[in-house]
């Protein structure tokens, strides 16, 4: 399993700020045995978020890519915006987990905007942009994602315990 990771953040391609953000989801998309093969960040600008997108499903052939921040409220907040651009088909089921796992650790769960979804044969999921979230948020879907993944390419993906 192929895996990119996309860190959204103006102030942190610019050099302004560490991305910690990104090598957090990288390690989470690592324990779940994929091959990280493209780390980058990009600003909080919809189109370069869309290019970003596009390359790594459609160029690098990524089974999976995640990106983190850009999900929430404030005005330069399109990362959901940018995914739902560039996805085929939606997976409502991976982002309702994702703010359900949120909801114990921070009143504000619900503002959380992120998305998910395929585009061809790659699954595209939005995390939100704190290290601290990641890890609450991929336990939840931990499990899902190499299934899922498996199903899009159409290799027969092991099944999980009880189902």
């Amino acid at each position: 399993m192929r895996a990119a990771i996309i860190t959204v953040s103006t102030s942190r391609s610019e050099g302004r700020e560490e991305d910690t953000s990104g090598p957090a989801l990288a390690r989470f998309a690592e324990a779940l045995g994929a091959e990280v093969t493209a780390s980058e960040i990009v600003p909080d600008e919809q189109s370069k978020i869309e290019w970003a997108l596009r390359h790594y499903a459609d160029s690098e052939h990524c089974d999976l890519v995640l990106t983190t921040g850009g999900t929430g409220f404030a005005p330069d907040d399109v990362t959901p915006e940018a995914t739902r651009a560039v996805i085929e088909r939606d997976a409502p089921g991976i982002a309702e987990a994702l703010r359900a796992a949120s909801r114990e650790h921070t009143r504000n769960w619900m503002l959380s905007r992120g998305v998910a979804g395929a585009r061809g044969r790659t699954l595209i999921i939005n995390f939100p942009g704190s290290p601290k979230s990641i890890g609450e948020a991929g336990e939840a879907i931990g499990e899902a994602i190499p299934h899922a993944v498996g199903l899009l390419s159409g290799r027969p993906a092991a099944k999980a315990h009880g189902h």
